[in-house]
């Protein structure tokens, strides 16, 4: 390898990958799965083909498409537990015996370049052959290209044949409004294959099958006729069940507390059972809300690195500080009302405000961190996340209501904070462009408009149970809980597929 890492001055690796050469032959993929044993139907380098044009005028474009060894790296920053680092040679690499499973770089990558090794549990990604370029050696997948499409150097000395090419050649980059700073440059790629999402998906590809079905086309977004992928790598959804789940119980956890310091104006007794039920509501829902995050590990037994080895920059670290506090207030307001300490109880629950309100939209930031999906990184998430769970606060508020005046009161506060949801959802605001195919599939797909109308119809129920007594009102209040609850998770679920809708790669 002409580029020599060297102590005094390491080099800053990069790749070009040379249109002009490739041909499509597949042995930069298979040698990269024989040099680092990945698994099957893994891929960390592979070569997708798109064809453009009508018959008989059609062209095959082959472009190989790879980790980007970003210089700033948003799975880097993601990553909970140090797994990830960018070494000072430049190249991201990844830490095996670290790595938790939590998936979160590959949400954070915008260029598909990291999966779940399933049989470990753990991300995986190029590491641009570590063990050999630490040894002077060219990468697996640089050796085998029959014609040395791949070039692989020093990027910062101007005399390598890398940086002569990316100097005095037409170069392009991927995705450079992501502010990654990708080291991957093309030569003569075309720039439709290097943008995903624009050519048409079929629902099988030119020598198989497809794992999963094409990505939802919304209206408006419609490919060119003249433009189809014909050869791809599927990239099934990242997150499920257990994160939009997770959105709703953590939701649960703190409009329960966000409600607990307003029970006295609902009329309930601070001695009584009932005035316990914030903080039961809080506990149970917290418990599932960490119980859902551990389990959705691919090492799960790995957890408390996240505590241990933390990443002080990722938001998966941050969201735990913040639902250990908020826990750990919690607690202090149970105890103290099951020890009679009222005033001790009712201070708790003023000091544990704002770390509901944290639990409830510390989300939005980890959301913010994940670069890959542009839907998800919209401003006024925090906003949206601490109104949601105000109307969980509110309808349960409803079932602890004393009196119809009290009912009222609850049935107002849902009707402003519903009303408030609804603008942050509904207002308009720029959008990327993927970002704008991600929300035009969650219009299209109907789900918000049905979520609002189950909150609409449990506003409606709460502002009855006011006019209601005893069991009829209690019973009305409920089911307003119960729509609010259905009306959320649904909401939720859409949002979090929506978002991994839109093709990386």
């Amino acid at each position: 390898m002409e580029d020599t890492p060297s102590a005094a001055t390491p080099p800053q690796f990069g790749f070009v990958i040379d249109h002009r050469k490739c041909i499509g032959c597949h042995a930069c993929t298979v040698a990269c799965k024989a040099e680092n044993e990945v698994p099957v139907g893994k891929f960390r380098t592979w070569v997708k083909y798109t064809e453009k044009g009508t018959f008989p005028a059609v062209k095959r474009h082959f472009t190989v498409l790879r980790c980007n060894h970003c210089d700033a790296a948003p799975c880097v920053t993601i990553c909970p537990v140090n797994a990830l680092s960018k070494r000072l040679d430049a190249i991201v690499d990844l830490d095996r015996d670290a790595c938790i499973g939590c998936r979160a770089c590959m949400q954070a990558c915008p260029y598909d370049a990291i999966y779940l090794n399933e049989d470990t549990g753990t991300a995986e990604k190029c590491h641009y052959c570590a063990h050999r370029t630490e040894r002077g050696l060219e990468p697996a997948c640089v050796v085998v290209c029959p014609e040395r499409a791949i070039i692989p150097g020093d990027v910062s000395n101007p005399t390598s044949e890398i940086a002569i090419i990316i100097r005095e050649q037409d170069v392009k980059q991927r995705k450079l409004e992501k502010g990654t700073k990708p080291r991957v440059w093309y030569v003569d790629a075309l720039p439709e294959s290097l943008t995903p999402g624009v050519a048409q998906e079929p629902t099988s590809y030119l020598w198989s099958d497809r794992k999963n079905q094409p990505p939802t086309v919304p209206t408006g977004f419609e490919p060119p006729d003249d433009l189809i992928s014909v050869l791809d790598v599927d990239h099934a959804p990242v997150w499920g069940w257990h994160i939009w789940v997770y959105l709703l119980t953590k939701n649960l956890a703190a409009g329960a507390m966000l409600l607990a310091p307003l029970t006295g104006w609902l009329g309930v007794d601070p001695a009584s059972m009932t005035a316990l039920v914030p903080e039961a509501v809080g506990l149970l829902f917290l418990g599932v809300t960490m119980f859902l995050l551990v389990h959705d590990l691919g090492r799960p037994e790995r957890f408390l690195r996240i505590l241990l080895t933390p990443n002080t920059k990722s938001w998966l670290v941050k969201g735990a500080w913040v639902l250990a506090a908020f826990g750990g207030a919690t607690i202090v307001a149970l105890v103290a009302r099951l020890l009679d300490a009222h005033g001790i109880a009712d201070l708790a629950r003023y000091v544990n405000l704002p770390f509901a309100a944290l639990a409830a939209g510390y989300s939005a930031w980890l959301f913010k961190q994940c670069h890959g999906r542009d839907l998800w990184i919209e401003a006024g998430l925090f906003q949206k996340l601490v109104l949601r769970a105000g109307l969980l606060g509110a309808a349960l508020g409803g079932t602890l209501a004393r009196s119809g005046d009290a009912g009222l009161l609850v049935g107002a506060v849902y009707v402003v904070l519903l009303g408030a949801l609804l603008y942050y959802e509904h207002r308009p605001m720029e959008r990327t462009h993927d970002g704008a195919k991600a929300h035009a599939i969650l219009v299209q797909s109907g789900v918000p408009r049905a979520a609002a109308m189950l909150m609409l119809a449990a506003a409606g129920l709460l502002l009855v149970a006011g006019f209601l007594a005893g069991a009829a009102a209690i019973g009305a209040a409920v089911l307003a809980v119960l729509l609010t609850i259905a009306g959320q998770l649904i909401d939720e679920r859409a949002w979090v597929r929506a978002g991994q809708e839109v093709p990386l790669s």
